[in-house]
């Protein structure tokens, strides 16, 4: 089982930028892919971004599309987030998220292995 720490939240004004990281330690080898996902309150947890291990492919949520760039150093472990032009309604705890196999949604939460602590993105208007 490999363990997921996320660092990188804070409070920012609108149209800021974050820099979202999650490290990701034990038995990294059989990850398949690693994910974003966040979480307002009240609301469920949504699916924001996803990168695949090894070939490095990406997806996005509409609502990020142009704004946020999800990345990973494979000598580090270590998946990032860049949150530009960010919003009031980018308010959420964020979350990563390891997958271990090929099948499954990758929007759905249940698909993936492993989640992180979560860190708190706030976005003031």
């Amino acid at each position: 089982q490999g363990q997921l720490v996320e660092s990188g939240g804070g409070l920012v004004q609108t149209g800021g930028s974050l820099r979202l990281s999650c490290a990701v330690s034990g038995r990294t080898f059989s990850t398949y892919s690693m994910a974003w996902f966040r979480q307002a309150p009240g609301k469920e947890r949504d699916f924001v971004a996803r990168i695949t291990w090894s070939g490095g492919n990406t997806n996005y949520a509409d609502s990020v599309k142009g704004r946020f760039t999800i990345s990973r150093d494979k000598a580090k472990n270590t998946v990032y987030l860049q949150m530009n032009s960010l919003k009031p309604e980018d308010t959420a705890v964020y979350y990563c998220a390891r997958k271990t196999y090929v099948d499954g949604n990758m929007y759905d939460t249940s698909s993936y292995n492993n989640w992180g602590q979560g860190t708190q993105v706030t976005v003031s208007s």
